[in-house]
């Protein structure tokens, strides 16, 4: 079922899966900018037309009532209501212990510090297509709100026949600010212009299609995003120690997001290999999404043969995977040779589920390799950091000589002169 490469393989086979995500972003640039260019012209106007020909949806007002998120939450069996509270407590207690040192250095003449200040604002996209995500509502609204942020907007889109409770649930048991139904390009325009009907905000986090991912890497420059975000993706290595039906189930679990979505599997034992597409033969039949299911594993599935254990690391550094699952014998012991994954997971009873919902580091994470330099999402996303520097006299004196050099060899003549006036 999954396509079968040697490690030899692995740099061409993720070239082409990068140059392939980037052409699908290219042909969706030039409508989505269009959309953009509307709700800045025409607003409120746009958003309405635009929700209805998406949605199927015709709004007059777009924000939604806080006493219809009090009943949707009211509404949630009690065990669902449970689970909910359960997992933002845990994504709470875990978030909390992200805090900046206070960087504070007083040398003689000398005072240099940093000032934290959490973001006025943020928008929050929580998409509405195939799946409804409450884990989306309060995996990116709980670090804004221990980080200080003052409002949090969040937007999702609507349906003729309502947005899912669960989410509005979320939103209330989160205690968003506002939320709108409203979704795709013209909501994350919405965030970042302002319309008289929706307040702009100073980023926007959350995930979604291609189409909201490229509107949000388009108006990076207006407000301030998460990350650009890609197809959601897994690697899993695995051995004889964690039974094919485990590894299976997460590649399937994974699998079932999206038809894009890339489920990697890779041992340095052939036999294991065999196993897992054995299994997933017979796993995949049984799942509601079975068509998505076997689509993504057909097109972005992926088993890869090491040539030993050796390979393993240097094979996960070069995938940078979203969400890397050590299924192998004594996982921790090769952390330290791992440098490049959105997050970890270790050993047979951490699913990438787990994390997803319950155990509190945050699901929303780099993808399309740029776990080589992008981190999750994090309490840290949410503060800015501001230098704070003061000099007295006579430790300008002593520095002015360089300073003045340094703006001249830069032909900067009046950083030059800003010091020799102070030296008259």
């Amino acid at each position: 079922m999954l396509k079968r490469i040697n490690y030899a393989d692995l740099t061409q086979v993720l070239s082409r899966r990068k140059s392939e995500f980037l052409s699908r972003q290219k042909t969706v640039q030039a409508d989505v900018q269009s959309i953009i260019d509307s709700v800045i012209e025409r607003q409120d106007e746009a958003i309405i037309d635009w929700t209805n020909q998406f949605d199927g949806v015709q709004l007059d007002t777009f924000k939604v009532p806080s006493e219809t998120l009090k009943k949707a939450y009211d509404s949630l069996a009690p065990n669902l209501q449970k689970a909910l509270q359960n997992a933002y407590d845990s994504i709470a207690s875990y978030h909390t212990l992200q805090t900046y040192t206070p960087l504070e250095d007083d040398q003689q003449g000398l005072y240099r510090a940093q000032k934290i200040t959490p973001l006025d604002s943020v928008g929050l996209y929580v998409p509405g297509g195939t799946a409804a995500y409450p884990s989306s509502v309060l995996m990116n609204s709980v670090p804004a709100k221990i980080a200080g942020v003052k409002r949090i907007a969040m937007v999702t889109p609507p349906h003729p026949d309502g947005i899912s409770a669960t989410v509005l649930a979320a939103a209330h048991l989160c205690d968003i600010d506002a939320v709108y139904q409203v979704g795709g390009v013209q909501a994350i325009a919405a965030l970042a212009y302002g319309t008289p009907q929706i307040p702009a905000v100073a980023k926007i986090v959350g995930p979604g299609n291609l189409y909201v991912a490229t509107a949000k890497h388009l108006l990076s420059s207006v407000v301030g995003i998460d990350q650009f975000a890609g197809p959601s993706e897994v690697c899993i290595w695995a051995d004889h120690s964690v039974p094919v039906s485990f590894i299976a189930a997460d590649l399937i679990a994974q699998a079932e997001h999206d038809p894009l979505a890339q489920s990697i599997v890779m041992s340095d034992d052939e036999a294991i290999l065999d196993a897992i597409d054995n299994e997933l033969s017979k796993q995949v039949k049984d799942r509601s999404r079975h068509s998505i299911i076997v689509s993504s594993l057909k097109n972005y599935g992926l088993s890869i043969l090491l040539e030993d254990k050796a390979q393993g690391p240097s094979a996960i550094n070069q995938i940078a995977p979203e969400h890397l699952e050590l299924l192998i014998q004594k996982p921790r012991r090769v952390l330290s040779e791992i440098r490049h994954a959105g997050a970890i997971f270790l050993g047979p009873y951490t699913p990438e589920a787990m994390g997803d919902y319950m155990g509190g580091p945050n699901h929303t994470l780099p993808t399309s390799g740029t776990a080589t330099f992008a981190s999750g999402l994090s309490t840290y996303d949410f503060l800015k950091r501001t230098s704070i520097l003061e000099i007295s006299e006579e430790r300008f004196t002593q520095m002015a000589d360089d300073v003045e050099a340094l703006a001249l060899e830069e032909h900067l003549d009046g950083h030059a002169e800003s010091v020799r006036v102070r030296r008259k």
